[in-house]
């Protein structure tokens, strides 16, 4: 056998205790100047665009983000947005079309420009 071998080694690492004092319930906050997801956002919408196909609820929840920065229900689409999602542009209008078939949202297409897309309440 080697005695080689240093059995401290094979121990799993000391994980540090957090101080009472710090514990808290709450959620994690966005730090200041961070992007955030404003709310609240009904759920059942949120529940029929995820039992959608593809990426519609990305471009969902993308739409409801440019919402809360609005402060309003009528949104450009934002590719931009939709890239940092992960989110091509072929696969944001696949997207945006599920979500209109669903009765999530209506949407305005104009030729050369944004598409408007206004949120809709969820039945």
């Amino acid at each position: 056998m080697d005695s080689d071998i240093n059995i401290e080694n094979l121990r799993w690492p000391k994980v540090k205790a957090i101080p009472a004092g710090h514990l808290s319930n709450k959620p994690p906050r966005h730090k200041a100047g961070q992007h955030f997801l404003k709310g609240p956002i009904p759920w059942n919408w949120v529940s029929k665009a995820a039992q959608l196909h593809g990426k519609a609820l990305h471009v969902g929840i993308c739409l409801w983000y440019l919402a809360g920065l609005k402060i309003s229900r009528v949104v450009p689409m934002s590719m931009e947005r939709l890239l940092e999602l992960g989110v091509n542009r072929f696969a944001a209008y696949r997207g945006l079309k599920a979500l209109e078939e669903a009765g999530l949202v209506r949407v305005a297409r104009h030729k050369g420009r944004l598409s408007k897309v206004e949120l809709l309440d969820c039945a």
